[in-house]
């Protein structure tokens, strides 16, 4: 099992593959997003792919790929779910430290959803597998795991279809050369978006409180 790694030998393999199955459509969309999905690794690959079906393409051209490559990660990270959930701990134990096993077990009880949602818009070199395989060994809820997943790819997936519809083959040059400076600018704005969502949600529950209190005052 590749728990991902980002090494110029696998990304070359991503883009081979890629461009082998970029001659077979739909099929290849859905299988290459399920493999690279549960045990093995095609770096960029199924961005890579969205980018070339989508380049000249349709608008619903692309929406069917991009539907079909978040069909088939979602089934690919519900196979790698099932398997921390039947016994991942050991594997867990082989790859990691007690200390960091917990640490992650304390991540899930605090952040649940939020632990996998992240990593799954969010392209390499930020491995993914390793919560997608934890998230099934600690307990995630299933229907909490797919929503986290089908929720962040399809962000992912769709940000790639859009550009490569509206700028064609630049787009597949500017991932091929920045694709980790394209993680760091998603990760930044997953931030931003999160912290605006809490700090509202705070907000509006200290003005229900204040509501509720001159209510109770008035009474």
């Amino acid at each position: 099992m590749l728990l991902i790694g980002e090494t110029p030998w696998l990304f070359n393999m991503g883009k081979h593959i890629t461009g082998i199955f970029s001659g077979y459509g739909g099929v290849a969309v859905l299988l290459l997003a399920i493999a690279d999905s549960s045990f093995l690794s095609f770096p960029e690959g199924n961005d890579l792919l969205i980018v070339i079906l989508s380049t000249g393409g349709s608008w619903g051209n692309m929406a069917y790929f991009v539907g079909l490559t978040v069909t088939g990660s979602v089934i690919g990270c519900l196979l790698l779910y099932s398997v921390g959930r039947k016994g991942g701990r050991a594997i867990l134990k082989k790859k990691f430290s007690n200390q960091k096993i917990e640490r992650a077990e304390d991540a899930y009880r605090k952040y649940g959803i939020l632990a996998v949602l992240i990593p799954s818009v969010l392209p390499p070199p930020l491995p993914f597998k390793i919560f997608v395989l934890s998230a099934g060994v600690f307990g995630l809820a299933p229907y909490r795991f797919l929503t986290a997943v089908a929720i962040g790819r399809s962000i992912r997936y769709s940000m790639w279809g859009i550009l490569a519809v509206l700028y064609g083959n630049s787009v597949k040059l500017f991932l091929q050369e920045n694709i980790s400076t394209v993680g760091t600018a998603l990760l930044a704005v997953l931030v931003l978006i999160i912290t605006g969502t809490v700090v509202l949600h705070l907000r509006r529950k200290k003005r229900r409180r204040e509501l509720d209190c001159l209510s109770d005052n008035r009474q």
